[in-house]
């Protein structure tokens, strides 16, 4: 049997490359009669350099940059040259990645640090600089995992809108924002004219609303509820700003303006998507990203089953997410994909409603989190043991 194994990362344990290490060996113990292909993937957050390096022939170049309270934090760029991929979206052009939660991702501060009405995506602008210095045609800007919730405007400081002390301060302080400290907006977008800016979302928010970032997100980025409606309100005055400066396109059926604010989306990374839309980009889910960069089509072509995996499998899982992206992409194969969860919290009947033929859990009860904690990767290649003696039995 041909076996695909196309994890994301294990929140906090284990890169996604070390996932699929630990799920290729248990396999390889219990049914080494099968064939295996593993390619590490990502939603666009965290570890999204480190799955596509895997895959990808691509140079990594060093960047120093800052987190979100303005502390240096060492960085990275992703390049691949024309000469790389015979197909795909970067045949033929030179592609650089961006990680953006290296620069302001949630897991660089500690939980007594997290506070999105000062947290800054400023630090991103250096790795978005860094990679048009290196002379791309095509920037892919993975915006996930961010612990900011200030809907870019630390970015665009950064690449010269305006001033950082008006739009580098965080989230809260654009309640105060006017026209004159948008100054720059035209020539940040003129610099970036003639590269295919991707945006690659892991969350489809919008910017503002009862399903925006900041009524969904900023909780669990630090917020109290207070201040999560706080920041939906200098969210908006910010958007209301970007608005006048720059009224939106219309809608060429109804004549309506478009909302960009509004796009499903452009909340991701707590509005960094929205900036990044603003100068251009085009927004695109971050599983579709990667998949499309690394050929995942290609490889459930020639797959009998597709086995991915997760630290936490819950009903956030079921959309937007690595495991709800190889479903959908085996499913249109008709080949079956199982899931390996750290921990598992969605039920078989939900679970094969998203197109998936079986979810496994590492740790089912209390004694074994604590065991897979301990050994992540050891805990992870035993129990898919168990799964390969399942679905793939020994020949006769």
């Amino acid at each position: 049997m041909h076996v695909l194994i196309a994890p994301d990362r294990y929140d906090g344990a284990l890169s996604a490359p070390e996932v699929g290490a630990a799920l290729a060996a248990g396999w390889e113990r219990a049914a080494p009669h099968d064939v295996l292909a593993t390619v590490p993937l990502s939603d666009g957050g965290p570890g999204l350099l480190d799955a596509l390096a895997a895959t990808l022939d691509g140079t990594l170049h060093a960047v120093v940059t800052t987190d979100p309270l303005g502390r240096e934090v060492p960085a990275s760029v992703l390049v691949t040259e024309p000469g790389g991929p015979t197909e795909g979206p970067d045949a033929g052009r030179r592609t650089a990645y961006v990680e953006a939660a290296q620069a302001c991702g949630l897991h660089l501060l500690g939980e007594a640090e997290r506070d999105p009405g000062v947290a800054s995506s400023h630090g991103v602008g250096p790795l978005v600089e860094a990679a048009l210095e290196l002379g791309v045609l095509r920037l892919v800007v993975g915006v996930g995992g961010a612990a900011t919730n200030d809907a870019g405007a630390g970015l665009l400081a950064a690449l010269g809108v305006g001033t950082a002390a008006r739009l580098a301060r965080g989230g809260s302080d654009l309640v105060s924002v006017t026209e004159a400290d948008l100054d720059g907006l035209d020539a940040a977008r003129e610099r970036l004219r003639g590269v295919d800016l991707v945006v690659a979302t892991d969350v489809d928010a919008p910017l503002l609303g009862l399903k925006g970032t900041s009524a969904v997100h900023a909780e669990r980025r630090g917020a109290a509820p207070e201040q999560a409606q706080s920041l939906e309100n200098a969210l908006g005055h910010f958007a209301a700003v970007v608005a006048r400066v720059r009224p939106p396109a219309r809608d060429l059926l109804s004549g309506t303006r478009l909302r960009p604010e509004r796009e499903p989306g452009a909340g991701a990374g707590g509005g960094l998507a929205f900036a990044l839309r603003l100068l251009g980009g085009r927004l695109v889910p971050g599983v579709d990203v990667v998949a499309e960069a690394v050929g995942l089509e290609r490889y459930l072509a020639a797959a009998d089953l597709a086995v991915t995996g997760l630290g936490r499998f819950d009903w956030e899982s079921l959309r937007g997410t690595v495991c709800a992206g190889v479903a959908g992409a085996a499913s249109r194969h008709g080949v079956p994909a199982v899931v390996v969860a750290g921990e598992a919290l969605v039920g078989r009947r939900e679970a094969m409603a998203a197109g998936l033929s079986g979810v496994y859990a590492v740790a089912e009860r209390p004694a074994e989190v604590q065991a897979s904690r301990a050994d992540p990767a050891g805990a992870l290649s035993r129990r898919v043991e168990r799964v390969a003696r399942t679905w793939s039995p020994p020949p006769r």
